[in-house]
């Protein structure tokens, strides 16, 4: 460093010398003068003796970098299905009459056989009794056709009687057994309308309100008899909903190439999740598959069964039904923060080993646990741009700082995992 020279004008400034120069200074000035080279040496030190600075050199934007997540994943697409009862039945009279009881309450759990309606029996019961008074004299002619008969085969093998009075006897007979078996088929009848005045419950399930109050006349045995109530099963409980033409193409490709398995031979799981319900908690099976596209919606209605035994579900809901496409597969996923769009295609940046950043296109798949996958682009082991994606471009040198794949805040509320464990299952 190269020494100032400045300093050395308070060593000149003695007063032998300005004398000699013909300077006259009184003792006051010259008492200042040290003061005042001190005072200059300090200021042009500053200013004019600073060395010449060095050059800087721009430094490099640092960006977060991040490997992508390798992880096993199932793809999947939601629906919206319809929840129905797996049987549902009105509930008629067999016979016509003026209703006298019932004996429910309006909305209960009723059991198989339980006596919901009461018919007035009293005239099934009079039509039974004079039935069963008509009926004793084809008894009476059959009891006597017999003895009659018997006899005749006796005289028969004597010669006592001629053939043609032995076959008279013969048809007699049955011709009494047939009026009997007529009277007791009429009885039989006479005896089912007193048993069909008990309206009772065909099935076990949850029974709705009383159609008809008591004293009206309901009609019954017929197809426009009158209904008195319904009843719906409760566990299980179907869900029905349509599969768009696109995915079952996809599905059935997948089951060409062994990547999926037909719901019509396994059992293959559905989840499902109400309106306001967060995730899908409920878990069933696809029982039913239709045989053909619906040509005026182009859709192809399928079929969940649901256990229910807690009556958590009810018929008429609306579901929101997920449903696994294709076996588990190894996936590679990102953060949405580090995909833009360049050109109407999506893209994410890349730190390559020379800390250049390189643009990879990328087709994006389903969200799984907070990161999408990404079904062509970087390999796992490459540094995608996850921060400071605003500032880089493409050819940009730059200083990666590698950390942690984030996840976005918007994480899907049914983890991937579990569709994965499940769908495993034989």
């Amino acid at each position: 460093m190269a020494i100032c020279p400045l300093p050395r004008l308070y060593l000149r400034l003695k007063r032998p010398a300005l004398e000699k120069d013909g300077i006259k200074m009184s003792s006051r000035q010259i008492s200042f003068t040290p003061l005042i080279a001190v005072v200059l040496w300090c200021s042009l030190s500053v200013v004019g003796c600073k060395p010449p600075e060095a050059q800087t050199v721009p430094e490099r934007l640092s960006v977060g970098v991040a490997r992508p997540v390798v992880k096993e994943i199932v793809d999947w697409d939601e629906y919206t299905g319809r929840l129905a009862a797996v049987d549902a039945v009105d509930v008629r009279a067999r016979v016509g009459g003026y209703l006298d009881a019932i004996q429910f309450k309006d909305g209960q759990i009723v059991n198989k056989d339980d006596v919901l309606f009461i018919v007035d029996p009293r005239p099934f019961k009079a039509i039974l009794t004079a039935g069963e008074g008509d009926a004793q004299a084809p008894w009476c002619r059959l009891d006597l056709a017999r003895n009659d008969l018997e006899r005749a085969k006796k005289l028969i093998e004597t010669k006592s009687i001629s053939q043609e009075d032995f076959d008279t006897r013969g048809k007699e007979a049955e011709a009494a057994l047939a009026s009997w078996e007529a009277a007791k088929a009429k009885m039989e009848r006479a005896r089912l309308d007193v048993e069909f005045t008990e309206v009772k419950a065909p099935m076990t399930g949850r029974i709705g309100r009383h159609q008809v109050s008591i004293g009206n006349l309901v009609s019954g045995g017929t197809d426009e008899s009158t209904v008195l109530t319904n009843i719906v099963t409760i566990d299980p409980i179907y869900c029905y909903f349509d599969v768009d033409e696109r995915t079952v193409i996809r599905v059935r490709q997948l089951i060409r190439e062994g990547k999926a398995k037909s719901a019509r031979e396994s059992e293959w799981p559905v989840y499902m999740g109400l309106r306001k319900e967060e995730g899908f908690p409920f878990q069933g099976t696809i029982n039913f598959v239709d045989n053909q596209i619906n040509p005026k919606t182009g859709t192809l209605r399928i079929r969940a069964v649901f256990p229910n035994p807690k009556e958590a579900l009810s018929a008429g809901f609306f579901g929101r039904v997920r449903v696994p496409i294709g076996f588990p597969h190894q996936g590679l996923l990102v953060s949405d923060r580090a995909i833009e769009s360049d050109q109407g295609q999506k893209v994410v940046y890349v730190v390559n080993e020379k800390k250049e950043v390189v643009s990879r296109a990328v087709r994006l798949g389903q969200l799984h646990e907070g990161l999408r996958e990404i079904t062509s682009g970087p390999s796992g082991g490459e540094q995608v741009v996850v921060r400071g994606i605003q500032q880089v471009r493409p050819g940009l040198i730059v200083e990666p700082k590698l950390g942690e794949m984030p996840v976005s805040e918007v994480r899907d509320s049914f983890p991937t995992t579990q569709v994965v464990k499940l769908s495993a299952r034989p």
